[in-house]
């Protein structure tokens, strides 16, 4: 129980794990919260360890680019990369991204997951997750700014031919799709240059064509986040109002079901000052909210804390960590997933 008597119901796994195959994380991740989820992903192990880094290499060998004379990132654990630019005469319907390598990931770890339920480990009612990044991710990432637009509109249209290779693939009542957002409130923080000339409003479009993408039978999922590079935000959000915001415009703009949402807590954040924007939140009655308040930094006792400041302000949630585990040591995953199972009732 919480402190003030009630348990928050679930547990969202936002994405990667730091283990060594999708085996290790379907295995450990059942053993420990098999009754507290609903959809489990295969933890992006492997060459998609670290987020978008492996989409960096791609892009290097696309031959319509060139790297750039400057160098972009936000420095500090965010570190500084290599840009790439249009190579000079190339038109923006000249740029065409090969395989982005997602629907093969994908397909490959469904296999394994389907082998893993049959076997009885999976309980049947769980879906795969997969986890992709929103079109702006790689490109703010690894282009150089004027070569923005061109870029993204190619690498979209590529995305999206992954996704449809990907609900081909697996069966609809078996899958359930995530847009991780994290650049675009690198965006909105003032963080990084942007080519939008109404950012919040062009996210927000932006990802409701996304979402309206994936078909209706499968589930859909948005992870907003901060980052989590060097186990720290790439800024500490003054509350949650910007992330309401976004939420709220994309659960407004979506011709489909949205399935959950998923909003960061950092760890010091125990005050109601930081949830109060969730009285503004303007979801449908269907969509799951999970809260990223689980930090292994100051384990149950904190944790707690942190549902009970929430709970003043929203009563229907379940919890999660507040981006992916994938930059944590491997030998901290067990206790933290021991954790989300202390503090979160099982879903029915």
């Amino acid at each position: 129980m919480t402190a003030n008597g009630f348990m928050p119901q679930g547990v969202h796994l936002v994405g990667s794990f730091p283990l060594e195959s999708n085996t290790a994380v379907f295995r450990l991740a059942t053993t420990i919260l098999g009754n507290h989820l609903r959809r489990l992903p295969d933890g992006e192990t492997g060459v998609r360890k670290g987020w978008i880094g492996w989409q960096g290499a791609m892009i290097r060998g696309m031959p319509q680019l060139e790297q750039a004379a400057v160098i972009g990132g936000m420095g500090g654990s965010y570190g500084s990369h290599v840009l790439y630019q249009r190579r000079p005469g190339v038109r923006a319907e000249d740029i065409q991204f090969p395989s982005l390598g997602y629907s093969a990931a994908a397909i490959a770890s469904y296999a394994e997951f389907v082998h893993l339920k049959r076997a009885g480990i999976i309980p049947l009612a769980v879906r795969f997750e997969i986890c992709l990044p929103t079109p702006l991710a790689p490109i703010y990432t690894f282009v150089v700014p004027e070569d923005h637009p061109a870029v993204e509109t190619a690498y979209e249209t590529s995305m999206l031919t992954e996704l449809g290779e990907i609900v081909a693939a697996i069966p609809a009542e078996d899958l359930a799709i995530q847009w991780d957002m994290a650049v675009e409130f690198a965006v909105l923080e003032g963080l990084i240059p942007t080519h939008l000339a109404n950012a919040q409003d062009e996210i927000v479009t932006r990802s409701v064509r996304l979402g309206d993408q994936v078909p209706a039978g499968v589930e859909l999922g948005f992870h907003l986040c901060y980052g989590f590079a060097g186990q720290q935000h790439f800024k500490e959000p003054e509350d949650m109002s910007k992330l309401v915001s976004v939420a709220n415009g994309i659960a407004a703009g979506l011709a489909r079901p949205l399935t959950w949402l998923h909003m960061p807590v950092p760890r010091n954040r125990t005050d109601a000052a930081y949830f109060a924007p969730l009285k503004q939140l303007r979801l449908p009655t269907e969509t799951e909210l999970y809260l990223g308040l689980v930090h292994r930094t100051d384990g149950v006792a904190g944790t707690k804390q942190r549902i009970k400041a929430a709970r003043e302000v929203v009563t229907h949630f379940g919890v999660a960590t507040e981006c992916g585990m994938g930059p944590r040591p491997a030998e901290s995953i067990p206790e933290l997933l021991e954790i989300h199972a202390a503090v979160a009732a099982p879903v029915r």
